[in-house]
C-alpha cells in the first residue's frame, strides 16, 4: 500500500490540473476548428477528439467527486494527514500516468462509452475542457477538508467496483495528462504535414 501526505498530494494534484488547463490553452485555443478536427492519420485522434474523450470522463467523474466530498462535509469526516492509496486505485493511477520521458506505459482502447465521435463543435469541445479544468481545481480545494481516503466514487466501467477519492483524483488526473500528451502530438504530427489552415483565421 502506496502513502502519500494527503495534503501535498492534493496541492500537486491542483498544480498539475493547472498546468494542464494553462497548456490546452496556450496550445490549442488559437487553431482553427478545421485544423483542431484533424487526425493526424485515419487510426488517430484529433486533437478535439482527444479533450472530448476527457470531456466524457469529466461528465461522470466529477459529479460523482462533488457528491462524496458533500458527503464527507455533511458527516464531518475530516481530512487525515495520511492517505493510503489502495492497490487497484494505485494500478490505475500509474499505468495511466505518462512517464518522465513521455512514453505510455500500459496502452488500452477507450472503452465504447468514452469514444469521441469524429465530428464535434471544437471550440465547445475546448470551452468545456477549461470549464471542468476549473470545476476540478474547486473540488481539489475543498477535499483538503474531508477523508479522501475513506470517501469512495464507482468507477465509470463497473459501478460495482469503487475507488477512494483520492486515488480517483489520481487516476481522472493522470488520464487527462496521457490524453492532453496525445493531443500535443497530434498537434505536432499535424503542424509539420496537414494542409489544413492551422490558425483562427
Amino acid at each position: 500500500m502506496v502513502h502519500f501526505d494527503s495534503q501535498a498530494l492534493l496541492r500537486q494534484l491542483e498544480e498539475n490540473v493547472l498546468i494542464l488547463g494553462k497548456t490546452v490553452e496556450q496550445e490549442f485555443s488559437a487553431l482553427s476548428d478545421a485544423y483542431l478536427l484533424q487526425p493526424p492519420t485515419p487510426a488517430q485522434w484529433s486533437i478535439a477528439q482527444c479533450l472530448e474523450h476527457l470531456n466524457s470522463y469529466g461528465h461522470y467523474y466529477l459529479p460523482m467527486l462533488k457528491k462524496a466530498t458533500e458527503r464527507g462535509e455533511t458527516a464531518r469526516m475530516p481530512a487525515q494527514n495520511v492517505f493510503k492509496s489502495g492497490w487497484l486505485g494505485n494500478y490505475f493511477a500509474k499505468s495511466m500516468q505518462p512517464k518522465a520521458d513521455g512514453a505510455i506505459g500500459l496502452k488500452m482502447q477507450a472503452v465504447k462509452n468514452h469514444r469521441p465521435v469524429m465530428h464535434l463543435d471544437a471550440q465547445a469541445v475546448l470551452a468545456e475542457f477549461l470549464n471542468q479544468q476549473r470545476q476540478l481545481v474547486d473540488l481539489l480545494r475543498r477535499a483538503q477538508r474531508v477523508n479522501i481516503g475513506q470517501l469512495r466514487v464507482p468507477i465509470s466501467i463497473a459501478r460495482w467496483i469503487t475507488l477512494s477519492v483520492g486515488d480517483t483524483f489520481r487516476f481522472l488526473i493522470a488520464h487527462q495528462q496521457r490524453h492532453v500528451l496525445q493531443a500535443q502530438r497530434a498537434n505536432a504530427a499535424l503542424a509539420s504535414a496537414s494542409p489544413v489552415e492551422r490558425a483562427v483565421g
